[in-house]
């Protein structure tokens, strides 16, 4: 008789356990051209209006079009939206003149 069940009981990656801000931050030293591109792009809004506010889900678009449209590659670039909240608050923490540049719902990141 077999098993009528087969069951992975291989390890679970310690990954899925991690709290968004560790996997932020493990994320964000591992592609810092997300940042620099981001924060290239708030200028850019800045420099145009200078006293609006923006979410910061919109550029994570504009920088995963504008890579779509100038790469020759199949590999996609992909950053998760949970980090969009991490990348606000660091932007508008480390880039003094994009300080307030991001309207900002309660988040995880917060609870520092």
């Amino acid at each position: 008789m077999s098993d009528q069940f087969d069951f992975d009981f291989s390890p679970i990656e310690e990954e899925i356990f991690d709290d968004i801000q560790s996997r932020f931050l493990r994320f964000h030293n591992n592609n810092p051209h997300v940042y620099s591109n981001l924060v290239v792009l708030a200028r850019q809004f800045r420099e145009k209006r200078s006293d609006a506010i923006i979410g910061i889900q919109m550029l994570f678009e504009v920088l995963r079009w504008n890579y779509w449209l100038n790469t020759d590659s199949d590999e996609q670039f992909k950053f998760p939206n949970a980090f969009a909240a991490g990348y606000s608050r660091l932007i508008m923490k480390n880039e003094s003149d994009l300080q307030g540049i991001f309207k900002l719902c309660k988040s995880t990141f917060d609870e520092e």
